[in-house]
């Protein structure tokens, strides 16, 4: 009992050990319970999972506000709706990702559950590193600040260039340096096949497994502007990391609702880039105009929420009667799993 209460990155062992238990739960439930057999997940029952995986989100937030205080739970909250937006755009980059590799909807779920996993270590990993620099100096925070800017204000102006999965470097070395299967096999990852050779039975990768890379590379692409954004709320570790995951373990759930009407939120990413200005820039103000008085933390959980919600409601309202867009055709992709082809047909 000693241990629990000890601190651990300024946060009792015990609320560590509380979400730890809470992630476990639920993805044991999730993958064990709910998804036990291989399943397209209907846009239905994708809306009621999410909605369920909101409202634990929205739970656990209420007893941060409890047990940390206001400013903690404002902070968390604020994290939460950060990342559950920028997921939107992740969303389109994952449904790329499988059409690219043909990878059919009953497959997808249990893909993107072992991506998550990956996500909440990976994540882990980078917030520890930021908290570490941040504990060593304080003028990171500056430019974790700076770069959210540049960030949000590039994002404004940029276009809408899909992502090329072909020539990304990664699965180029894959293809090169490992045996992979031109079929899937199941949900495997990894199958053997005889060799070309010798006929031997040797280990090879399927695609699932190379979507499952691809999918963790875009992630980190995504948590370079997210765990800086975060870390501009707060540096709490706690709040960051709890934020970060509670927002991601429900990606999975919303994935196959919004996959097909990403579309709908064409103009979010420019409330997603006022976000970021904004968020960047508090950092400047509350230490060069404010005296180094703290930045509320209901305003930046009202102007955050504020933008979000404006942005998705304009582009609900922008975006109604435009029929959906043929992508990814339009994006040259090029598939050469046929047995998938059949699949997804």
């Amino acid at each position: 009992m000693e241990f629990l209460m000890q601190d651990w990155l300024g946060t009792p062992v015990w609320f560590w050990a509380a979400f730890l238990a809470i992630v476990i739960i639920l993805t044991a439930f999730d993958l064990g319970v709910l998804h036990k057999e291989d399943k397209e997940l209907g846009i239905s029952e994708s809306l009621k999972l999410s909605a369920f995986y909101i409202g634990v989100a929205m739970l656990f937030g209420a007893w941060v506000w409890f047990e940390r205080g206001p400013d903690a739970g404002m902070q968390y909250y604020t994290g939460f709706f950060i990342e559950k937006a920028l997921s939107i755009d992740n969303v389109f980059v994952i449904s790329l990702i499988f059409t690219y590799f043909a990878i059919p909807a009953k497959y997808q779920y249990r893909a993107l559950l072992w991506g998550i996993m990956a996500v909440i270590v990976l994540r882990g990993l980078m917030i520890a590193g930021g908290a570490a620099l941040l504990a060593e100096a304080y003028g990171v925070l500056y430019l974790f600040a700076a770069f959210l800017i540049v960030t949000g204000i590039k994002m404004f102006f940029a276009g809408d260039e899909p992502m090329d999965v072909g020539n990304n470097p990664v699965v180029r070395w894959i293809s090169t340096h490992m045996r992979v299967t031109k079929e899937l096999h199941a949900q495997h990852f990894f199958v053997k096949v005889p060799d070309e050779k010798t006929g031997k039975m040797v280990r090879a990768a399927t695609p699932l497994f190379l979507a499952l890379v691809v999918i963790n590379l875009a992630d980190l692409v995504f948590a370079v502007d997210s765990v800086p954004a975060i870390f501009a709320i707060t540096t709490d570790t706690f709040i960051v990391y709890t934020s970060n995951i509670v927002a991601i373990l429900g990606l999975r759930a919303l994935y196959f609702a919004l996959a097909a009407m990403v579309h709908r939120f064409h103009y979010l990413k420019y409330a997603l880039a006022a976000v970021l200005v904004f968020i960047g820039s508090k950092i400047f103000v509350a230490d060069f105009l404010l005296g180094g008085e703290k930045f509320p933390a209901w305003v930046s959980l009202g102007v955050t929420f504020a933008l979000i919600a404006a942005g998705i409601l304009y582009s609900l309202a922008k975006t109604r009667f435009e029929p959906e867009p043929e992508w990814p055709a339009d994006n040259h992709l090029r598939v050469d799993n046929a047995e998938a082809k059949d699949e997804l047909r």
